[in-house]
C-alpha cells in the first residue's frame, strides 16, 4: 500500500513538473513577434546554424548562441533536436568557450567507421569540427586567432568531449580562417573539409579528421565579393543521373539587398579541386533575411538546407526583448536547368504538410482590382500558407495588413521582371535606417509557371516562386499582427487555383 502511494505521489510530481515546463514554454513563445512554427531559442541571442546532422531518427541543430544576453557575445554552441524538422526541443548547451577561445561556427558528422579513433566500446562517435576564436589574440593584433578544433559525443549528441589534441588545423597566419564544413567523400575515401579563408574557400582532406592536408583554393575571382566569405558548404546532388557538386558561400556584407546573404556555385569536384560550370553570382535566397545556411549531413539522398532568419545589418537591434532571431523554415534543395545554366531551387520541406490545417481551395477566381481574403485568413492569426497560380503572369501584389494601416507587400513587377517584398510600412522600422525598404529578386525562369507559395509566421514571410528558383525571406515587426490579406492587380488577373491553410504552432 505504501509503495502504491509513493508511486502515485511520484506520478503527481512528474505530471506537475511536465505541466510547469509546458506552461513556461507557452509563456516564452507567446512574446510579441515570436515565430510560432520556426525554431527560436527560449531566450537570448542566436545566429548561425551549426553542426546539422541526422542520426537514428533525430535531426540535430546546433547554433551560435550567447546565453547571457540578447546581443552577440562570446559564442557557445546551443543545441536543439527534432524528429520531423518541424517540432523542436531545446537541449542543454553543447559546447562552451574555453582557454583556446570562443566556439564559432562549424559542422558535425557521424563517424560510422570510427576513422577518428574517438569511438569507444563499440560506440561510434558524432564528431564536431568548429572554429576556436581566441579574442585575446585578436585584441593583441595577431592574425592567427582562429583555429579548427574537434569535439566528440558517444551518446548521440547529449554530451560532448573536446579533443585533447586541439587545435587540429592551425591558422597559417590569416584573419578569417573559420567555419569548417566536413563531409565524407566515397570517391577518394577521405573526409573533405571546406573552410572559409578570407576572400576564398580552401579545401583540405583527411583520413582521420585529425590530420589535414591542403588540396586547393577556389573563389578569389568568382561570385560576389562585397564582404568576407564565410559558412561554406560543399555537397553532391543529382541532376539527370549525373552527380553535380554545389558550393554554398555566405557573404557579409554584399548581399543583393544589402547586408548578408548566401551565394552558391555548381560544378564538379574530384576530391581535390572544385571546378564551377560558371562563376556568375547566384543567391539561394534573394531576401534580406536568410543567411549562413548549410545542409544536414547523413540524410541520404535528401539535401536539406537551413538558414538563419536575420541580417547582420540589424540583427543586434531588432525590437524583440527576451530573445533575438529565429531560423528560417527548413528547405528541400533540388537542381534545375534553365537554358544552359544549372540553378539551385528550394521549397519548404514536405514535413510542413504535417502541421497544415485543412486546405481550402477555389478555381478560376477573378481578381478585378482587389480580392479580399481577410475573412478566410484572419482566423489563422498570421500563421498560414497561401498558394496561387494565374493564367498569365502580370503585375500583382499580396498585401498583409492590420487596422493600423501597417502592411507588408509581396508581389511581382512585370516590367522589371522581378518579385519583391516591401516592408517600408511594416510598423517598427526606425531601429535601423535600411530596414524599411523594398527588396527585389529576379525572375529566374520564364518557363517555370506562375505558382507562388507564401508561408507567413507572425513576423516573417517566405516567398517561393518559379518552382523554387526565385526565393525571398524577410522579417518585419508590426505594432499589431498583420491578420488581413488581399490580392491586388490593377491589370486584372485570373487565379487558376487559390488555396490557403493555417499552420499550427509548434510550442504547445
Amino acid at each position: 500500500m505504501k509503495k502504491q502511494n509513493l508511486l502515485l505521489l511520484s506520478l503527481v510530481f512528474i505530471c506537475a513538473a511536465c505541466s510547469s515546463v509546458k506552461q513556461a514554454k507557452q509563456t516564452a513563445y507567446n512574446e510579441t513577434h515570436r515565430p510560432q512554427f520556426h525554431f527560436s531559442p527560449k531566450a537570448h541571442w542566436m545566429n548561425d546554424p551549426n553542426g546539422l546532422v541526422y542520426l537514428n531518427g533525430t535531426y540535430h541543430l546546433f547554433f551560435q548562441y550567447y546565453p547571457d544576453s540578447t546581443v552577440w557575445g562570446p559564442m557557445h554552441w546551443g543545441h536543439a533536436t527534432s524528429k520531423d524538422l518541424v517540432h523542436w526541443d531545446e537541449q542543454a548547451i553543447a559546447l562552451y568557450p574555453d582557454s583556446l577561445g570562443w566556439i564559432f561556427s562549424g559542422s558535425a558528422v557521424y563517424d560510422k567507421n570510427n576513422t577518428s579513433g574517438l569511438g569507444k566500446d563499440g560506440k561510434m562517435p558524432l564528431v564536431a569540427m568548429f572554429t576556436h576564436h581566441n579574442s585575446k589574440l585578436e585584441k593583441q593584433g595577431r592574425n592567427d586567432y582562429q583555429n579548427q578544433s574537434l569535439a566528440y559525443s558517444l551518446d548521440e549528441g547529449k554530451t560532448w568531449t573536446k579533443y585533447a589534441g586541439n587545435p587540429v588545423l592551425k591558422n597559417p597566419g590569416i584573419v578569417d580562417f573559420r567555419d569548417p564544413k566536413v563531409r565524407w567523400n566515397d570517391e577518394v575515401r577521405k573526409w573533405i573539409l571546406t573552410l572559409a579563408t578570407k576572400d576564398r574557400i580552401t579545401f583540405y582532406s583527411s583520413t582521420d579528421l585529425k590530420n589535414w592536408n591542403k588540396e586547393s583554393e577556389f573563389g578569389e575571382k568568382a561570385g560576389a565579393h562585397g564582404g568576407v566569405w564565410e559558412c561554406p558548404d560543399l555537397f553532391p546532388m543529382q541532376l539527370n543521373g549525373k552527380t553535380v557538386w554545389v558550393l554554398l558561400v555566405s557573404i557579409n556584407p554584399g548581399g543583393p539587398n544589402k547586408g548578408s546573404a548566401t551565394q552558391y556555385f555548381v560544378g564538379d569536384f574530384d576530391g581535390k579541386i572544385f571546378t564551377p560550370y560558371n562563376t556568375d553570382t547566384k543567391f539561394i535566397d534573394w531576401g534580406a533575411d536568410n543567411y549562413a545556411g548549410v545542409t544536414w549531413s547523413n540524410t541520404g539522398d535528401r539535401s536539406i538546407f537551413l538558414g538563419w532568419m536575420s541580417n547582420w545589418q540589424y540583427a543586434n537591434i531588432v525590437p524583440t526583448e527576451k530573445w533575438r532571431s529565429a531560423m528560417a523554415f527548413p528547405r528541400e534543395l533540388s537542381l534545375k536547368t534553365v537554358g544552359n545554366m544549372v540553378y539551385l531551387a528550394s521549397e519548404p520541406v514536405k514535413e510542413l504538410n504535417d502541421i497544415l490545417s485543412e486546405t481550402s481551395s477555389v478555381n478560376n477566381t477573378v481578381v478585378n482590382g482587389s480580392l479580399d481574403l481577410s475573412d478566410k485568413i484572419e482566423a489563422f492569426n498570421s500563421q498560414y500558407q497561401l498558394k496561387f497560380s494565374s493564367e498569365k503572369l502580370t503585375n500583382y501584389s499580396i498585401v498583409l495588413s492590420n487596422d493600423l494601416g501597417e502592411e507588408v507587400v509581396i508581389g511581382y513587377d512585370k516590367q522589371a521582371n522581378q518579385y519583391y517584398i516591401d516592408r517600408s510600412k511594416a510598423g517598427k522600422i526606425a531601429f535601423e535606417k535600411g530596414f524599411g525598404v523594398k527588396h527585389t529578386a529576379p525572375r529566374i525562369s520564364e518557363e517555370a509557371g506562375t505558382e507562388v507559395t507564401l508561408i507567413v509566421d507572425v513576423a516573417s514571410v517566405e516567398l517561393f516562386a518559379d518552382n523554387g528558383l526565385s526565393v525571398m525571406t524577410d522579417i518585419f515587426f508590426p505594432n499589431k499582427t498583420l491578420t488581413k490579406v488581399s490580392i491586388k492587380s490593377a491589370d486584372g488577373m485570373i487565379l487558376k487555383n487559390l488555396s490557403y491553410s493555417g499552420i499550427e504552432g509548434i510550442w504547445k
